[in-house]
This record gives C-alpha cells, structure tokens and sequence, in this order.
C-alpha cells in the first residue's frame, strides 16, 4: 500500500520523486557517463526479478478495492475500545485504503464520537504496509522482512491505540480536532460511495473499471518509485564498499537504530521507493534492525506522514502521534534486530 496520505500529498509526491529522480540520472549522466548501460540493465534485471510478487500483491490490492472491503473500514471502530484497537490494527496493517479516504474517514469518525484510541491505531499502522508492498518488500528484501515489517504495522497500530487510553479522560483527546474548514469539510467526504461487499468484481462494469483503474494507479506508482530507486541502489552500491557503513549504522553500533529514524525517517519520500535503497544500505553495512526501524518509522514519521494529519489535529493530539510513532519505529528496529 502506498503510504495513506490526504490526496493532495500524494499528488505532489510522485512529483517531488519525480524531479528527483531527474537530477539522479543528470548526476550519473554527467559523474559516470561510462555507468549508463549497466545501470540500465540493473534496473531492468531487477525489475523483472521482482514482478512475479508484485504483480499478485497489485492484483489483490485493487480486487479489495474494487469489491467495497474497504469501504466498510469503519465497523472496526464500533465496540468496546480495547478490540476497536486491535481490529483497527490489523485492518491498518493489511488494507491497501485510498490516500484521500484516510483522513476524511478518521475525521468523520471523530466528528461522530468514536474514540481517538482506534483512530490513532489505524492511523499509526496503515501507512507502514498493504497487499502490494507486501509483495514488494519480500521480492526486494526477503520474506522476513515482509513479514516484520507487517508485523511492525500491527504492533504499532496496537501499541500506540493502547496508549491512547491512557488519555482518553483529557479534553484534547475528547476532542482532538482542529476547528477550522479543513476539518469540517473533510468530516463530510468518502472517497466515494460506500459500496457492499462482492469478491465477484469481474462480474460488474463499475466494479470492473475500479479494479482496473486501482491496479493501474498502483503500478504506475510502482514503476515510478522503483525504477529510479533501483538506478539509486546501483549508484550507492558503485560509490561505496561492502561494509564501509558498518561503522556507522552497523549491529556494533548502539546508535544505529535511533540514526535510522532520527535522521533517516524524516527525509523518506515513499516506501517503495525506499526499498530498494535499504537493500544497498544493508549490503553495505547496514543492520538488519536499523533498516527494519528506517522502512517503520518512514511512512509514519516523515514528512510526508505528518503532512496527513498536521491539518486537522490539535497540537497535543499530533504530538502524541509523533511521539508513538517514533517509539514504536524503535521497538520494532530492536525487536527485528533481536529475532533476526
């Protein structure tokens, strides 16, 4: 799943990589014109290495949209408030929920009264992970780190709704909204209209066409990230020796964790972007839990994350979010680093 963010962020963010991705390639054209064709062929190796996971995670991707499970995110939040959490964690963690429902979504459950515990769960677990950067991760990374990385979205989700109790008694977290315009028009927008559940998507023109225009999205997004990335990967991998960042961000040292998300989290552009990009900085010395806490704490601690909820929450309630999220970006970097 992308990373969820309001539609306006994730329309200006593949253009931000975009030009990026331009002065990339004007640097290697220019610095190492001998470079160009291996490059190329890196980049179209492992293109094709990584499509047949991809491919299957685009597919379910767009087959959950386009057969309404998304849409019905919202009875998660009904209940008792500790299985609000839970569910609202792992639907986070596995639901690939367009970028413009997200906020609209948690802004109109706020507005309803829900509780801001689930809410801060899903919000803290679904950018991590979905369908299709599952399947991307594991064909970049390896399976265990698909699956930590999953794991991660779900624990986070569930660590930082759990401690969002603990305030659910303060007036900020009663109500956590801003009251501006933004707020209330956001409280009153779907990414369309709710649609009942029907995994048989193929048998209708409407369903058929969300299918296809959701695959199409995603790829497009995919391509867009991973092929600079890989050219990315390439040149790191040229510029530096096996190991020389063990120094740095390696298992020997105690700061290599909290540098990964300190320092590398809030420069993060997109996740599958960064995919790539940490399989150069693993094999040139990087550990396995501060690359697990980078690709954690990216999509939730990044700019581009906080730029999602900035708008609309009060400053305590988006503080405690930053705080959760940064927590739980080490956590996870340690726990990985300790079952790997």
């Amino acid at each position: 799943m992308t990373d969820h963010t309001t539609i306006e962020s994730r329309s200006y963010r593949p253009m931000v990589f975009m030009g990026l991705s331009a002065v990339l390639l004007l640097a290697v054209v220019l610095i190492w014109p001998h470079h160009i064709i291996p490059a190329a062929l890196s980049v179209v190796w492992a293109m094709v290495s990584v499509a047949p996971i991809v491919v299957p995670g685009i597919l379910i991707a767009a087959w959950i949209m386009a057969s309404g499970a998304d849409s019905h995110i919202s009875r998660a939040f009904e209940g008792r408030t500790a299985r609000a959490v839970f569910a609202a964690s792992l639907i986070g963690a596995i639901t690939p929920v367009c970028g413009v429902t997200v906020l609209p979504l948690m802004t109109g459950l706020l507005v309803a009264g829900v509780p801001l515990a689930p809410i801060m769960a899903f919000w803290l677990s679904s950018p991590i992970t979905d369908p299709a950067m599952l399947a991307t991760t594991a064909a970049t990374l390896g399976l265990s780190f698909a699956v930590g990385k999953t794991v991660a979205a779900f624990g986070l989700g569930v660590f930082g709704g759990g401690a969002t109790v603990l305030f659910a008694r303060r007036a900020w977290a009663r109500n956590a909204l801003r009251e501006n315009g933004l707020a209330r028009r956001l409280s009153a927008t779907r990414c369309g209209e709710a649609q009942s559940f029907d995994p048989y998507v193929w048998k209708r023109p409407d369903r058929r066409h969300v299918f296809a225009n959701q695959a199409r999205a995603t790829t497009r997004l995919i391509l867009i990230c991973l092929i600079p990335a890989f050219a990315a990967e390439y040149a790191l991998n040229a510029m530096l020796t096996p190991g020389s960042l063990a120094a740095y961000v390696g298992e020997d040292q105690w700061w290599a964790i909290p540098a990964a998300v300190f320092v590398g989290a809030p420069a993060y552009i997109d996740g599958y972007a960064a995919l790539p990009l940490t399989r150069a900085l693993i094999e040139n010395g990087m550990s396995q839990g501060a690359a697990m806490a980078f690709l954690v704490s990216g999509g939730v601690v990044s700019i581009w994350g906080a730029m999602a909820i900035a708008p609309v929450l009060k400053l305590k309630p988006f503080l405690l979010y930053i705080c959760l999220a940064v927590l739980g970006s080490l956590g996870a970097g340690y726990a990985f680093e300790w079952a790997v």
